[in-house]
């Protein structure tokens, strides 16, 4: 259905894409992964033609219909629900010839076609496609000016998905959505009879919808069958036959190099020194695996509280006259880990200001603890730094009273070291302003981080090491977000806030994905603050995360040790072999002490290299 081959697209003098080539099978449903930067985007807008590449030519069967969704958000008097008629091009032009039209057979000929396309059911069809992506009956008869940017980009894309052509293409089409919304697309994706191209950091969308997972890294693209757990075992795999060969390799280089070195000035032997030249030469140096250190999220833990932090007692908030949540009755503690459930306009953000304390209670009383401050992510902060400061310029105005040391260090834990802490914003991804955003709100090690769509800039990998973060943090957590992968391993606890309310779910994150398409109405919000065993399951749920911290951090400790000691070895090989080349430590030492210290050091080895399995197989056991 679709190939492209040796695509190659230079950008400002940049090469974004080098070479890429894959063929993709009819009808597969294929994620397009790579980090941040590494021209997703720009391929995907090479396919639809929206791009001329420098180099190499896609194949599109002739006559097939390609759906991408335009840059810009539709506009306009418009309804939503008449923006996603027009998109069925074919039936909205057989309606306006069917008013003019006077000859018979031609009217005979246009109603036998509208009935064939199904043109009466259009509307209906049209409704439940807005409805599923979370516009209601009033909302669908609204003019499209009315609505933010956000939620004409989600028309956009139900106006794409009616029309349903044979070759769809989405750009991260949940970026707009919330998780309601992102759990009814990927229900109507993997039902969905075409071929699929989706860039997509989503973890279950990418396990869920796809078959093959198409990774673009270093301008060149790999295709892998499967979704995205797939992927990654396939990926670990061949980066590990790559290491492998990549030794092998510089062995044979440093074979060839010090044959050459010994004896390409000697007569007798320079004519097989001159062969190995010729090999060297000819041999393609194999990449080592590209690791990116500056991948780093780790929140200061704050000092304790007693419980709780926050209490809400029949509490009311909103804007001026404009109540948006009422009889509010929840409590916070130290150890919560809480996911606000919820569409977009029921009030998530309006609660979580609350919180923050950014809005008063209107009714009722919230009451918090004396010493408890708060961390506050949200989108704006994003798109809000300024491009023209770097983020050591950003962290020390923050920091004031602060030394240069711990101002560095906050940035640190971050990523930003070295380099990176003094560029211009303007030069950071997306990905990277999140961080620095992610790093100011925590300067203070605040008691309870509010982190409202804290992944949207973030690709699979950045968002792996945002859970691992959170759950290594020891303040309370709430979190909104789309992200299912990332609310089920960080949230113990779900409160569902609709129809000016706010109460506990009574399920889990499965339940209330059931719930939400109508699979499972058994669980439903419970009264007040949670009753039952919550409380009890918060604290389980806390000392697991607490030992899945430790666990973490043996295993992290075991392994540095591993790496210290193994090089050691290496050295003290060095000394025996060879003295005169030997680390000025082991320069000194005798034969037999360095066997002895080598015995010493191999036994302490085995022993770190025992820590590591037995904290590698506990962590294993407690994330079964």
């Amino acid at each position: 259905m679709l190939n492209f081959s040796n695509i190659t697209v230079r950008l400002g003098g940049t090469v974004i894409l080098d070479g890429a080539t894959a063929a993709l099978p009819p009808g597969a449903r294929v994620g397009m992964i790579g980090r941040n930067g590494a021209g997703k985007s720009t391929l995907m807008k090479v396919v639809a033609g929206l791009l001329e590449p420098d180099d190499g030519n896609v194949g599109i069967p002739k006559g097939a219909r390609m759906g991408y969704i335009a840059q810009e958000a539709p506009a306009g008097a418009e309804t939503p629900l008449d923006t996603v008629l027009a998109a069925d091009t074919e039936r909205a032009a057989l309606l306006l010839e069917a008013e003019t039209a006077d000859e018979p057979d031609r009217i005979g000929e246009i109603h036998e076609r509208l009935n064939m396309i199904e043109a009466h059911s259009a509307p209906a069809r049209a409704a439940k496609i807005l409805i599923g992506l979370g516009f209601d009956e009033k909302a669908q008869q609204q003019p499209m000016d009315s609505f933010s940017g956000g939620w004409r980009m989600r028309v956009a894309l139900a106006a794409l998905l009616f029309s349903q052509p044979e070759l769809l293409l989405l750009d991260e089409p949940s970026n707009h959505l919330d998780l309601e919304a992102t759990l009814w697309l990927e229900n109507f994706l993997t039902s969905y009879q075409a071929t699929i191209l989706v860039i997509s950091h989503e973890r279950d969308l990418l396990n869920n919808v796809v078959d093959h997972i198409l990774h673009l890294q270093g301008g060149k693209t790999t295709l892998y069958p499967g979704g995205y757990d797939a992927f990654e075992k396939q990926r670990a795999e061949r980066q590990a036959q790559m290491a492998s060969s990549r030794e092998k390799q510089l062995a044979q280089r440093e074979k060839l190099q010090a044959y050459v070195d010994r004896w390409g000035a000697k007569a007798h032997s320079a004519k097989q020194a001159q062969s190995r030249v010729k090999a060297l030469s000819r041999m393609e140096p194999i990449a080592a695996a590209i690791e990116d250190p500056s991948l780093s999220f780790h929140f200061p833990s704050p000092a304790e509280l007693k419980p709780p932090l926050i209490t809400l007692d029949d509490a009311a908030v909103g804007y001026g006259d404009n109540i948006i949540l009422s009889d509010l009755n929840l409590r916070l503690d130290p150890d919560d880990r809480t996911a606000l459930l919820g569409r977009n306009g029921n009030g998530k953000t309006t609660l979580a200001r609350l919180l923050a304390s950014q809005l008063e209670p209107k009714a009722g009383a919230m009451n918090k603890s004396g010493k408890l401050t708060v961390g506050y992510f949200t989108q704006y902060q994003v798109e809000e730094l300024d491009t023209t400061d770097t983020p050591l310029e950003h962290m020390t105005r923050l920091m004031k009273d602060a030394k240069p040391g711990a101002v560095r260090a906050q940035l640190g834990r971050f990523g930003f070291s070295g380099d990176k802490a003094t560029m211009k914003v303007g030069k950071l991804s997306g990905g990277e302003r999140a961080r620095l955003a992610l790093a100011l709100i925590t300067r203070d090690a605040p008691h309870l981080l509010i982190l409202d769509e804290p992944t949207n800039h973030l690709d699979v990998d950045a968002r792996e090491a945002l859970v691992h973060a959170l759950n290594e943090y020891t303040g309370a957590v709430i979190l909104v977000s789309h992200d299912r992968h990332m609310l089920e391993l960080t949230a113990d606890r779900l409160v569902m806030v609709d129809s000016g309310k706010a109460a506990e779910f009574s399920g889990t994150l499965n339940d209330y994905t059931d719930f939400v398409l109508g699979k499972n109405q058994a669980a439903k919000p419970t009264a007040g603050g949670g009753g039952g065993n919550r409380k009890e399951e918060r604290r389980l749920a806390a000392e697991r995360r607490k030992q899945q911290s430790e666990l973490r951090k043996a295993a992290g400790t075991a392994e540095k040790k591993i790496e210290t000691l193994g090089k050691k070895l290496s050295d003290i090989d060095q000394a025996m072999f060879d003295p005169a080349t030997a680390e000025q430590e082991f320069a000194d030492l005798t034969m037999t002490e360095l066997m002895k210290l080598r015995s010493t050091i191999q036994d302490e080895l085995e022993q770190s290299e025992a820590a590591w399995l037995k904290a590698n197989e506990a962590l294993e056991t407690a994330n079964a």
